[in-house]
């Protein structure tokens, strides 16, 4: 039996988010719905997710004393990162001393928030099928990897970074030190070592949201929801939709090199795998121990969205991945470098037929950073993938 407590009592339940943007503002709320006291921390203040939590902490994540200082000081009963960059050895150290559970362990979090960690365990350690990379200290070493095998083209990421942050293609021996460059500039926990991938032949790429949650008998059990398909720009999310069609082949090895990874992490809560899929053949890409940012269509698509998932597998508590309607989302960039933007259209936006509107309350914009999501959910997935994008071209930031 689960027993939840009363926010701001001596009985309550606590969790701290370490990250509270729009994917944590959305689990925060959720954790809310279920009577759970929440913290919500980020390296600047009025993330979005500090707007709504009980509590509002700003530090640097990835300085170990701060948050072994914050987490000593909060007492939550569970640490629940939502981002890279955060001192995953502290908090290693903190859960072997019992100071606190993390979700959904400590050793997950340190894999996962370094493309190296995560793509060795599952090439090396569990034998799955990836495309070929190699790490690469210096300019010089990623251009004897690309010479020695890798070829062109190629990608280049930083090992430390999010959402397309610091990654680039690389066409041809000209473009191989702007790469290089691009990724020491965008490596979310300082520059040095990047992984260079060759490129994979594929049909599309998918988002398999993978959940660990307990069944009646405390026993972890994996669950699936439908697959997402999603289109990337330099890396970062700008579309995606759900289900994804998908040959019954595939869609078994996607799930199974799905949990063989969420399996070995351990732990429970909701996963995004990354996967690349041709035919019937898939590759793993990569793995977040945490909701996806694909994965915020299913606002429209099912009855308990990623985020709500997330939250009853951390606690305990039953979830259910069953699909409501298909559906898509597409990306509102802010469009304009400013500080407290406001936003037109949003009117009209909402005159598209089965839409909705989600604007993240960012404080400050930047041209390309993500500002809100349009969703949409209709019979056809293809009449909602052009409604979100025509919902989401509706709505226009600018300056106050």
């Amino acid at each position: 039996m689960t027993t939840l407590g009363t926010p701001l009592s001596p009985h309550a339940t606590k969790v701290m988010l370490l990250g509270s943007g729009e994917l944590g503002k959305e689990v925060l709320i959720a954790l809310q719905r279920l009577g759970v006291e929440t913290t919500a921390v980020d390296r600047y203040e009025n993330a979005p997710g500090q707007q709504v939590a009980h509590h509002a902490r700003t530090i640097t994540m990835s300085d170990p004393q701060q948050l072994k200082a914050l987490i000593e000081a909060e007492r939550p009963h569970l640490v629940v990162p939502e981002i890279e960059a955060i001192a995953t050895p502290m908090l290693e150290e903190l859960e072997a001393a019992g100071v606190v559970r993390v979700i959904p362990t400590a050793r997950a979090a340190r894999l996962t928030m370094d493309r190296e960690g995560i793509r060795r365990l599952a090439a090396e350690t569990l034998g799955l099928p990836t495309s070929p990379h190699r790490f690469c200290d210096s300019l010089e070493e990623l251009q004897a990897a690309i010479g020695e095998g890798i070829g062109y083209p190629c990608i280049v990421k930083p090992v430390m970074s999010s959402s397309g942050k610091g990654q680039s293609k690389i066409d041809g021996p000209a473009d191989v030190q702007k790469a290089w460059d691009y990724a020491m500039a965008g490596g979310r926990v300082g520059p040095g070592r990047v992984i260079v991938e060759g490129f994979i032949d594929f049909d599309y790429e998918i988002t398999q949201l993978t959940v660990r949650a307990l069944d009646a008998h405390g026993e972890v059990q994996t669950h699936f929801c439908d697959p997402i398909g999603h289109v990337q720009v330099n890396g970062d999310y700008v579309e995606s939709w759900q289900p994804h069609h998908m040959t019954p082949a595939a869609l078994a090895e996607s799930r199974r090199v799905a949990k063989a990874v969420t399996d070995n992490l351990g732990g429970q809560g909701l996963f995004g795998v990354e996967l690349f899929v041709k035919g019937d053949q898939v590759w793993f890409s990569e793995v977040s121990p945490r909701p996806h940012d694909t994965g915020m269509v299913t606002m429209v698509t099912q009855w308990q969205n990623e985020f709500e998932l997330h939250a009853r597998a951390i606690l305990g508590l039953p979830v259910d991945t069953t699909l409501k309607s298909p559906g898509a989302s597409a990306v509102i960039y802010g469009g304009v470098d400013a500080q407290g933007i406001v936003f037109d259209g949003v009117d009209e936006a909402l005159r598209v037929p089965h839409s909705e509107v989600r604007l993240f309350g960012k404080p400050e914009s930047f041209v390309k950073r993500r500002m809100g999501v349009a969703l949409v959910f209709d019979a056809d997935v293809e009449v909602a993938r052009t409604q979100a994008k025509l919902a989401a071209s509706k709505v226009k930031p600018r300056v106050a």
